[in-house]
C-alpha cells in the first residue's frame, strides 16, 4: 500500500452553504462560501494547535464565539496538563516521579484506559510510552530496535505493574523507567468534553475536527446529518465514502499517520503491544462511530491492533456502544450494520458486517 497522511474530512451543506475540512501534512484547512448571511452570522470558528496536531473548532449559535473561545481555552488547558513529555504538566509529572495524585480529568483519563486495557485484552496500553520513544515516534529520531532492546523495555509496558486507587486518585509505577501516555485516547476525551461545555452556551449545532478526530453536536443548521468523508488509506487524494451522522464521534487509525521505512520496510506508530512492533494483523484502517469520543479514540487503535476478525468479534460482543468501518490490506472495505446505510462508498462495494 501507499503509506500517505489521511484525515477525515467534514463535508456538509447548509442552505446553499457547503463546509469543507481539507488536509495537508502539517494543518486543517477551511473554506467556506454561504449565500445565507444570517447563518453565517451565527458561526464562528477557530484554529488552535494542540496535542501535536492542527485543530479546527466551528460553532454555530448566537452565543457561537463564546463557546468557541472557551473550547480553545480548554483545549490548551488538556494538552498541558495530558502531555507525556512536558515535565511542568501534569502528566509529565507522574512519568517523572513514578506515579502521583491524579486531577479530575487525567484521573478519567486513567479510569478509562484501565478499562480498555482489560476490555480489548491488552490491545489498547498507555504503557507503550518507553517503546515509543525506542522507535523514534516520539522525538521523530526513528530506528527499529533490535530484539534485545525491545526484549528490556516490554516489562516496562507491563499495565500489572500500575496501582491506581479511585478513591484517592492515585497512580504508582511499581517498576523505574514506566511511563504513561495517554495519546490513544485524549483527543477523543476532549472532543466530546467540548461538545458537552457548549451545551452552556445553548450551541445545538457544532464541528470538532482535532487532527482528524471528528466530533459533530446536533445536526446541521438545516436540520440534516453532518457528512463526514472517510478517506482511503491507500489514495490521499480520493474518499473511501460519505457518512452521515448526527451527535457522533468519527475517530480513524492507520499506518498511514506517522510511519518511516528502513530497509526497504514501513514502520507505523501503531504498536502492538504484546510484541512491541509495528502492528500487521490484515488492517490499514479502523474507523469508529459512537457517541463517546474516548471510547472511539481508544478503539481505533484497539481495533487495528486486533486485526480483521477479532475486531469483527469485539463489535458483536459491544455492538450497543459503537460501530465501525474495517479498511483490510487488500483493499476491501468492512461495515458493521448499524451505520450501514448512512454511509456511500465511492467506488468499491462494501462487505456488512451483521451481528448474527
Amino acid at each position: 500500500m501507499k503509506y500517505q497522511k489521511m484525515k477525515a474530512l467534514i463535508c456538509g451543506c447548509m442552505v446553499g452553504m457547503m463546509v469543507f475540512t481539507g488536509c495537508t501534512n502539517t494543518q486543517e484547512n477551511v473554506e467556506t462560501t454561504s449565500t445565507n448571511n444570517q447563518t453565517e452570522e451565527m458561526k464562528a470558528e477557530t484554529d488552535i494547535f494542540a496535542m501535536d496536531t492542527f485543530m479546527t473548532i466551528t460553532a454555530y449559535g448566537p452565543e457561537a464565539q463564546e463557546a468557541v473561545d472557551a473550547a480553545k481555552s480548554e483545549i490548551s488547558r488538556l494538552d498541558g496538563l495530558f502531555s507525556a513529555s512536558n515535565p511542568e504538566g501534569e502528566v509529565g509529572q507522574i512519568n517523572e516521579n513514578g506515579g502521583g495524585i491524579c486531577s479530575e480529568d487525567t484521573a478519567y483519563l486513567m479510569e478509562r484506559s484501565l478499562e480498555l486495557n482489560q476490555n480489548t485484552n491488552g490491545a489498547f496500553n498507555v504503557m507503550i510510552y518507553p517503546i515509543l520513544e525506542e522507535w523514534g515516534f516520539i522525538n521523530k529520531e526513528y530506528a527499529v530496535p533490535s530484539q534485545e532492546t525491545l526484549d528490556a523495555l516490554m516489562p516496562l509496558t507491563d499495565i500489572s505493574k500500575v496501582t491506581y486507587d479511585s478513591n484517592k486518585k492515585e497512580v504508582k509505577f511499581l517498576q523505574d523507567g514506566m511511563k504513561i501516555d495517554f495519546g490513544g485516547i485524549a483527543k477523543g476525551y476532549t472532543s466530546t468534553k467540548v461538545m458537552n461545555m457548549f451545551d452552556d452556551y445553548n450551541i445545538k449545532s457544532a464541528i470538532l475536527n482535532l487532527g482528524g478526530n471528528v466530533q459533530v453536536k446536533g445536526t446541521k443548521m438545516d436540520g440534516t446529518d453532518w457528512r463526514v468523508g472517510i478517506q482511503d488509506p491507500e489514495d490521499l487524494g480520493e474518499m473511501l465514502g460519505v457518512l452521515e451522522v448526527h451527535d457522533k464521534a468519527v475517530i480513524t487509525s492507520g499506518g498511514y499517520e506517522r510511519y518511516f521505512e528502513q530497509d526497504g520496510e514501513i514502520y507505523h506508530h501503531i504498536l502492538d503491544p504484546a510484541t512491541g512492533r509495528t502492528a500487521k494483523n490484515g488492517l490499514i484502517s479502523v474507523t469508529i462511530v459512537s457517541e463517546d469520543g474516548a471510547l472511539a479514540d481508544g478503539l481505533s487503535t484497539s481495533l487495528f491492533v486486533m486485526g480483521k476478525e477479532k475486531a469483527e468479534q469485539f463489535w458483536k460482543d459491544h455492538s450497543d456502544q459503537f460501530e465501525t468501518i474495517l479498511v483490510a490490506d487488500d483493499g476491501e472495505i468492512y461495515i458493521t450494520e448499524g451505520i450501514a446505510d448512512q454511509f456511500t462508498p465511492e467506488k468499491k462495494e462494501v462487505h456488512v458486517i451483521e451481528k448474527a
